[in-house]
């Protein structure tokens, strides 16, 4: 599951990728996390739009948002069959413009382990595109809230050795077929692949992008293992308590949010 990504290039260099007719105004991102507002292309009055969506899709049917899980990805397998999303996938698909996200792999230690995080990028270091499900929630005092999350599907070979999922990259070539409403369901969920092992490139990096208030270059500096402080061998290893996911992640400070 993808739950960090970034945003670094300028704003001409995304355009000339997307083709939208309004410049954005977005700072590089080096971080960005669930909650926050996120750019989306979408194709609007036939022309496609850039926007700001909050990343975490609201279902238009949910009453309390509160209540209802945060949902950063959608799994491309079964998007069709499930009430949430099957709307969503026909009329209301888009794309999520990104330059890496993180990945994190968890390592054994005797009784204790760590989570390894991981970097993903083009090597030529360019911009790509998420496949994205987005919907605009009413809230029940009436104001409106544009959601989105991105799709993701089996990891490719790359990402197998660290993780069973991976976002789901459209290629370029497919943009306006993946935009257009008036694409069958069963040819979008044909462009739902895994990104051919050679797209990416992947490295490891600090522990710097574990914290939201990170948001600057350093987040992707490569691990440096001089900078992890030894472990004493007469240091009691203490047992981790068994941890139980949350159904919503809790909302801190740190993260921006559209309510």
């Amino acid at each position: 599951m993808c739950g960090r990504y970034a945003i670094t290039l300028p704003p001409e260099a995304m355009r000339e990728v997307f083709a939208y007719r309004e410049q954005p105004n977005f700072p590089p991102r080096y971080n960005i996390a669930p909650t926050q507002p996120v750019p989306v292309v979408r194709l609007h009055e036939g022309a496609r739009q850039f926007i700001l969506m909050r990343w975490g899709f609201i279902p238009g049917w949910v009453k309390d948002v509160k209540s209802f899980p945060l949902v950063l990805n959608i799994r491309g397998e079964s998007a069709s069959e499930k009430p949430s999303f099957r709307a969503a996938l026909v009329r209301r698909r888009g794309l999520m413009p990104a330059d890496a996200f993180y990945e994190w792999h968890r390592v054994s230690q005797g009784r204790q382990g760590q989570n390894n995080a991981y970097l993903f990028r083009r090597p030529d270091r360019g911009v790509f595109a998420f496949a994205a499900l987005w919907e605009t929630w009413h809230s029940p005092d009436g104001s409106e809230i544009d959601t989105v999350a991105l799709v993701n599907g089996p990891a490719n070979g790359l990402m197998a050795a660290i993780h069973d999922r991976c976002p789901v990259i459209i290629d370029p070539r497919d943009f306006d077929a993946w935009l257009d409403p008036m694409t069958e369901p069963r040819d979008a969920g044909a462009m739902l692949r895994p990104p051919p092992d050679d797209l990416l490139e992947m490295v490891r990096i600090g522990p710097a992008v574990n914290k939201v208030a990170n948001d600057g270059p350093e987040v992707q500096a490569p691990f440096d293992p001089a900078a992890v402080p030894p472990v004493s061998a007469n240091e009691p290893r203490a047992e981790t308590p068994p941890r139980k996911r949350p159904a919503r992640m809790p909302k801190t400070d740190d993260q921006g949010s559209l309510f």
